[in-house]
């Protein structure tokens, strides 16, 4: 069989798997935001928390919830770090230092997972579990928490109450994720992933050496870093370390955990505001960008120079391709290549997935409200092109809803470009970079669209560990994960506080290849208008050279 041939075959296979799962597991997590019960564990946990799980909240106070509750997260998460030689497995690692600790305290805590450091001599396993891989629960909960409640402002008329956003960090983790993640973790380890709390063993190499090879509960982060849309590694490698991705299958499951809570999500979407052709026509639009950029970058490293540097050679073109395309697309930022050797249109590929807003599927609720706040902005440009007010899903879209939806998707892009441009001007940024020229562009601006949309991955050759990165790629990941958070929560109240309006000959239907066409097109639309120039002088100049 060609590489061609079973590259086509991994992909039939991962589409098939995710098409068996979309409707059983989309409606599952309906059920779960949707229902009135509460199991014995959930009240256990109000209880402990002092929470009354019946009552409801206003967009304001959930917002407060999600910030207060990341802000308590962050903390904790950067004092485990800074007491790591108090812990019990910390194998001698010592504290982690103060730049460092705060960077990923709030690249975990962002669902970032940006790594500054080399986890095998950094991390001690309680702070791994304790800390990151809570994080990695909590988190992802998050964003399918804002996601619900932004739903509820389209199902909801005349209120201004949005739900409990601590009944639904608990459902969704509980519920939702680590259920998925105990699964996904005992086939992870069936397929070969390691699982110990040892530090490391020792090997006699073939020149009479004795070598340390790390270990780690590798499994267990595995499954949740990818279910979660993480990302963040327990191997400096991430997931081109054989202990973390053994072989084509793990590989393959691997790209399929990362992909099915996004792509279900839509279904789950459909199901809750009772018209389930909404959620295929989201699905359609994410997968149409997916499978794009997929060919884009699959086609390049076909046809590089060098085809199979940086690419795993277990996996193949194909394999790199496909991981690089769904991990970029999702928010996910897990690697199994390495993106920094990518030829100049494969890396510009990975980059523009980041760039399009984290919507293609987009990580878990990011997605989700992502490309609802884009159907917003099309709906927006629709209603400009015929001279009405917009609307969508029943509601009024106005002053308020639109503002709201501008401020989220330009957080981003402002993020991005001030960090890029800050950085370019700095004395220090040309050490930190392996390449000069175009590619070297190209790493300043994928860090920082990686951090502003909290993917984590990274062009290897950058070298992030001064202060000034630290520092200011920390600020993107919190800003670029709370900004378009707040403002999410503010267009869900306004909407819910809003009659629903009937449909008129003068509504624009949003179940059709129209809508969805002017949907697609705006993602492209806003992010080409936003980063050709940047692009242009980075991946697409190299490309061309």
């Amino acid at each position: 069989m060609s590489s061609t041939a079973a590259g086509l075959l991994q992909v039939g296979l991962l589409l098939a798997a995710l098409a068996v799962v979309h409707r059983p597991l989309g409606d599952h997590v309906a059920r779960v935001f949707s229902g009135a019960r509460h199991t014995r564990a959930e009240a256990a946990v109000y209880r402990l928390v002092r929470v009354d799980p019946e009552s409801e909240q206003r967009w304001g106070t959930y917002a407060q919830g999600v910030l207060g509750f990341s802000f308590v997260s962050v903390v904790f998460l950067y004092l485990l770090q800074r007491l790591q030689p108090l812990l019990p497995f910390d194998f001698g690692r010592g504290a982690v230092p103060p730049g460092m600790a705060f960077n990923n305290a709030a690249s975990f805590v962002s669902n970032t997972n940006w790594q500054s450091y080399v986890p095998e001599v950094v991390m001690g396993h309680a702070v791994q579990m304790v800390g990151l891989t809570v994080q990695n629960f909590v988190s992802a909960a998050v964003g399918l928490a804002v996601a619900m409640a932004l739903v509820r402002g389209f199902v909801r008329s005349k209120t201004d109450r949005l739900g409990n956003f601590w009944v639904d960090l608990v459902r969704g983790t509980l519920r939702v994720l680590l259920p998925l993640a105990f699964v996904s973790a005992i086939v992870l380890l069936g397929l070969g992933v390691v699982m110990s709390l040892r530090s490391g063993v020792e090997v006699v190499g073939p020149d009479g050496v004795r070598h340390t090879i790390a270990l780690a509960p590798a499994a267990s982060q595995e499954a949740v870093k990818l279910l979660g849309t993480n990302g963040g590694g327990v191997f400096n490698a991430n997931s081109a370390h054989p202990f973390e991705n053994p072989n084509s299958w793990s590989n393959l499951v691997e790209v399929f955990l990362l992909l099915v809570v996004p792509v279900s999500l839509t279904r789950t979407f459909g199901t809750l505001v009772g018209n389930r052709k909404q959620g295929y026509v989201l699905l359609g639009v994410m997968g149409t960008l997916w499978a794009g950029m997929l060919a884009v970058i699959w086609w390049a490293e076909e046809h590089g120079l060098r085809p199979l540097e940086g690419k795993e050679t277990r996996f193949g073109i194909a394999g790199s391709a496909l991981f690089a395309d769904s991990t970029t697309g999702t928010s996910t930022g897990a690697v199994n290549s390495a993106h920094d050797s990518f030829s100049g249109l494969g890396g510009g590929g990975t980059l523009l997935n980041m760039l399009f807003g984290e919507m293609t599927p987009g990580g878990v609720g990011t997605g989700l409200y992502g490309i609802l706040v884009m159907a917003i902005i099309a709906m927006f440009l629709a209603g400009l092109m015929v001279g009405r007010t917009p609307e969508y899903l029943g509601k009024k879209l106005g002053k308020r809803e639109v503002t709201a939806a501008a401020l989220s998707i330009l957080a981003m892009p402002t993020l991005v470009l001030l960090g890029v441009g800050t950085a370019l001007v700095l004395p220090g940024t040309a050490g930190a970079l392996n390449n000069p020229g175009a590619h070297g562009l190209s790493e300043v601006l994928y860090a920082y669209a990686s951090a502003s949309n909290n993917n984590g991955s990274a062009f290897a050759g950058i070298t992030a560990t001064n202060d000034w990165f630290q520092s200011s790629l920390g600020a993107c990941m919190l800003l670029g994960r709370f900004v378009p958070i707040v403002a999410v929560l503010c267009l869900a109240g306004s909407l819910a506080a809003q009659r629903k309006v009937p449909e008129t000959a003068g509504t624009l239907p949003t179940t059709g290849p129209l809508f969805a066409t002017l949907l697609g097109g705006s993602v492209v639309l806003v992010a080409a208008l936003t980063f050709v120039p940047a692009l242009a002088l980075g991946p697409i100049a190299e490309a061309l050279l």
